[in-house]
C-alpha cells in the first residue's frame, strides 16, 4: 500500500508534478512576457506546454516551451497585436461612453454593443493562442477559428471565463498563495477544457505526434494537397516511425 503511495506514477503524485510544472511554465511565461510584444508568442508557448499536460503527455517543459516560442514566434506576435490593438480601442470606446458620453437611448444602447464586443473579445482571445499552439493556420484562419469555436461551444467558453474570473478573485482575496502560479494556472485549467472541445476536430485515425501541425477548418483544395503532402511523407517514411521532438 505504501509502495503504491509513494509511486510516481500514481494520480495524486501526478497531479501534483504538473503543478510544479504550472509553477515553471508561469516564471518562463513572465521571463519572455518581460518586452511586451513578446507576450502572444510566450502564451502560445505556455498553452503548448498545459495542452501536453491536459493529455497527460509527457515531455520536458523547458524544451517544449521554447519549441513552441520559436516555432510560433511570429503569427503570435501578429496575432497579440492585433488583439492589443482592438482591445484598446474597445477599452477606450466602453470609457467614453460610461464615463463622458450624455446620458440618453443611444448611450445604453452603445454600452450594451460594446460591452457584447467586448465579451467576444475575450472570449476569443481565450481561444487564440491554444490553437496557435495546437494547430498549424494562417494568422486570418487562426482568428477565424477563435470566433467560430468561442461561439459555437459558447457553454465551455463561459466556463472558462467563469473559472478565469474564480482564479484572479481568489489569487487577490482567500488565497493569496494562487498568484505564484500567475497565468500559468488559468492556462492549465483552461487546457482541460480546450482540449475536450479541440478532441472533437480531431481526425479518429491520426496519431497524436502528426496532429500537432494539422490545420484545421481546411477546405477541400487544402484538405486534398494535405492529404497529398501525408501520402508523399508516408511513402518515404515507410518502414519507419515518425521521430518527435517530445
Amino acid at each position: 500500500m505504501l509502495a503504491g503511495l509513494f509511486n510516481y506514477d500514481n494520480p495524486v503524485w501526478r497531479f501534483i508534478g504538473k503543478f510544479w510544472d504550472v509553477l515553471i511554465i508561469n516564471i518562463l511565461w513572465f521571463i519572455c512576457s518581460i518586452p511586451i510584444f513578446t507576450i502572444g508568442a510566450s502564451t502560445t508557448a505556455m498553452y503548448y506546454v498545459t495542452l501536453k499536460l491536459a493529455r497527460d503527455e509527457d515531455g520536458y517543459t523547458f524544451r517544449s516551451f521554447f519549441k513552441s516560442f520559436k516555432e510560433n514566434f511570429k503569427q503570435s506576435t501578429v496575432i497579440w497585436l492585433i488583439f492589443l490593438l482592438t482591445g484598446i480601442i474597445l477599452a477606450f470606446d466602453v470609457y467614453y461612453f460610461v464615463r463622458l458620453a450624455e446620458a440618453s437611448t443611444m448611450r445604453t444602447v452603445m454600452i450594451s454593443i460594446f460591452l457584447a464586443m467586448v465579451f467576444v473579445w475575450f472570449a476569443m482571445f481565450t481561444y487564440v493562442f491554444p490553437l496557435q499552439a495546437r494547430f498549424y493556420n494562417p494568422v486570418k484562419r487562426t482568428i477565424f477559428n477563435a470566433f467560430f469555436m468561442a461561439i459555437r461551444h459558447v457553454f465551455h467558453t463561459i466556463g472558462m471565463l467563469a473559472v478565469d474570473v474564480a482564479i484572479i478573485y481568489l489569487s487577490f482575496t482567500y488565497i493569496p498563495q494562487l498568484t505564484i502560479f500567475g497565468v500559468a494556472l488559468i492556462a492549465f485549467f483552461n487546457s482541460y477544457m480546450l482540449t475536450n472541445v479541440f478532441s472533437r476536430y480531431m481526425p479518429k485515425e491520426e496519431k497524436p505526434a502528426d496532429m500537432e501541425l494539422r490545420p484545421l477548418f481546411a477546405d477541400e483544395e487544402e484538405a486534398e494537397r494535405e492529404e497529398k503532402k501525408e501520402s508523399a511523407e508516408s511513402a518515404q517514411q515507410a518502414g519507419g516511425e515518425k521521430n518527435t521532438e517530445d
